[in-house]
């Protein structure tokens, strides 16, 4: 009940349902009351954040401080221990279609997420891939659908392994925490979610290398028209930005639910997910 209320509420707080609810309340005071200037205001609110937010040197100025870190792969970062045997993927958005490509089921930050992993493990033969994250309504997991996705890049399945339990990081955590164990593993995830994520791991005495994937914030040159006329696509990196000071927040008052009484590990073998 916590989880989905959470969700629902931090749905709501995001830049773009906040300054919608904001305009339309600008809106209503316009149409049906006399309250023409706070009217006026509302709108005029509304509009100017969802012009700037969706401007690439603003968006990018507010998420650069939570990237800070992650800005590089990681080859270039000074971490890089003798053997790896285990690449943990946490997951993010997707859906499940049988129809479509396998990789077109794998949503926003899922599929870099994956394709990062991916890319580490061939660099480390004999490691184990561990994807995370639940199934929602779906009738298979975040976890199930970036094995496949994996699988139908050439990984095999006895390579791969999905925790298909875990609703947020901190259950990410503890459920890695029953095969990883203490030794050193890849922790992979945007790199905005990778300070985050790793406060989780390291609570429980782990020892995550970051690997950063799905960089957003952009240093490298654009073209004028890409940075000052706005754009959905840099109103999403502000929305990351805010999603993550959320985020944050929250870690601090969020109670271990990973405490309480619990089934066993839901796993699913490597050899129940077969590729498309």
């Amino acid at each position: 009940m916590l989880f989905i209320l959470k969700k629902y509420l931090g749905s709501l707080l995001m830049p773009l349902p906040s300054l919608l609810i904001i305009g339309l309340i600008g809106l209503i005071l316009l149409w049906f009351t006399h309250w023409q200037k706070s009217g006026k205001c509302c709108v005029t609110l509304s509009l100017v954040c969802i012009l700037l937010l969706g401007l690439q040197p603003v968006a990018d100025k507010l998420l650069a401080p939570i990237e800070s870190g992650y800005e590089k792969r990681y080859e270039l970062l000074d971490n890089h221990p003798v053997a790896i045997n285990y690449i943990v993927v946490l997951g993010g958005g997707f859906t499940y279609n049988p129809e479509w490509a396998p990789s077109s089921n794998l949503l926003n930050n899922s599929l870099p997420r994956v394709t990062e992993g991916i890319r580490l493990y061939l660099q480390h033969p004999g490691s184990k891939l561990i994807f995370t994250g639940g199934s929602g309504k779906n009738s298979l997991s975040s976890a199930e659908v970036a094995a496949q996705v994996a699988q139908s890049l050439g990984v095999p399945a006895s390579d791969t392994i999905a925790l298909t339990r875990p609703k947020d990081t901190q259950e990410e955590a503890y459920e890695v925490e029953k095969i990883v164990g203490k030794q050193p593993f890849l922790l992979v995830t945007s790199a905005s979610h990778l300070a985050r994520a790793e406060r989780f791991f390291l609570a429980r005495k782990m020892q995550p290398i970051a690997a950063p994937a799905n960089q957003l914030v952009i240093n490298s040159p654009l073209n004028a028209w890409e940075k000052y006329l706005p754009s959905a696509y840099y109103f999403g990196h502000a929305e990351r930005a805010w999603y993550e000071t959320l985020g944050n927040i929250w870690q601090r008052f969020k109670p271990d639910n990973t405490q309480k009484s619990a089934p066993e590990l839901l796993l699913t073998t490597p050899e129940t997910i077969t590729a498309e």
